[in-house]
């Protein structure tokens, strides 16, 4: 009998403690399981924004910081505007600039309402946010005496986008492909800021394309509009406003009855501002309810088409078959 209470005793201990043991386990796999989200949560960027890539995402989202000295920006002394690398809100003007020695991009003051201050958590230093999107910029000191403001924001290029100042008869270029090129010119001629456009063929293989090897499929070109802007009474956003609203942006296959690979939707950015701004608009356009397939391509050799095909609707009248505008914006 004793050696059955025993037996009885020592079960118990044994299912208590396999039940303890449960109990821990699963509170630690949740406690785990907590961190793990807690520690991707800083990493996760909203599509919202521009897409970052891993080194920026480290110091933007994870609160990183750029070697000093390293920075493109350091001794960047051109007039314009820093933007925020994430979302592309105005944070500094150029003027606002100045050599502090420190290794990092300074400036005595944001533009007004652009720049968050949050303290750390050891209470030691004061960081800087962008105000819109939460993005870290870096650190901002007081009392060093380095300017009249006595303010320096210590901030990363890695967080920032330099714009230049767009001088009065400055010249850009924006290219776009958005099915027969005759319609998508048709609404850019007169666009205002718009000071000469051309279609041709460009996203392929082929050097010196004709229309003929662009309507093989074997050139790889896509039929595409050069537009050449002053850059002081037009950007490229609206440029790339009025590409969304003149054809179907969610058309994966062409364009209206234009079928195949050289009437796709594509916009060929020159730099990442054109890219940033790209990204933002489709970002807009999704949460609209639009699913865009337009493609993102890095500009490169732009190939002029035929003189028949320049102007097309300007020398011949009428109007586009299969491009109209629709609001989007």
């Amino acid at each position: 009998m004793k050696n059955q209470q025993k037996i009885f005793q020592h079960s118990f201990q044994l299912l208590a403690l396999f039940l303890m043991s449960s109990l821990i386990f699963t509170s630690c796999s949740a406690q785990t399981n907590a961190q793990k989200k807690e520690n991707t949560s800083s990493t996760e960027q909203s599509n919202e924004y521009n897409e970052l890539t891993a080194e920026e995402a480290h110091v933007i989202l994870d609160k990183g910081t750029d070697r000093a000295f390293t920075g493109e920006y350091t001794d960047k002394f051109d007039e314009g505007v820093y933007q925020c690398r994430q979302c592309n809100a105005p944070l500094y003007v150029s003027d606002s600039k100045f050599h502090s020695n420190c290794g990092w991009p300074s400036f005595d003051q944001e533009i007004k309402g652009a720049v968050t201050r949050v303290k750390d958590a050891d209470g030691r230093r004061t960081e800087i946010t962008c105000a819109n999107c939460k993005g870290h910029l870096g650190h901002v000191f007081y009392g060093e005496g380095l300017t009249d403001k006595d303010t320096r924001h210590c901030v990363n290029t890695t967080s920032l986008l330099f714009v230049p100042k767009k001088v009065k008869g400055t010249k850009e270029t924006a290219i776009f492909a958005g099915g027969c090129f005759w319609g998508v010119e048709y609404y850019f001629q007169n666009a205002t800021g718009v000071i000469s456009t051309q279609v041709g063929y460009t996203g392929g293989q082929t050097k010196n394309p004709t229309y003929q090897d662009v309507l093989s499929h074997k050139s790889g070109h896509y039929e595409a509009i050069e537009i050449t802007y002053d850059a002081s009474k037009t950007d490229f956003e609206t440029l790339a406003k009025l590409f969304f609203e003149i054809h179907d942006p969610t058309q994966a296959n062409g364009q209206g009855n234009d079928i195949g690979q050289q009437y796709k939707s594509v916009v060929f950015y020159n730099n990442d501002e054109q890219k940033n701004i790209t990204n933002r608009l489709i970002q807009q356009l999704k949460k609209k309810g639009f699913n865009v397939a337009t493609k993102l391509i890095p500009a490169t050799t732009f190939w002029s088409a035929e003189q028949y095909h320049q102007a097309y609707y300007e020398k011949g009248g009428g109007t586009p078959y299969c491009h109209k505008r629709v609001k989007r914006f």
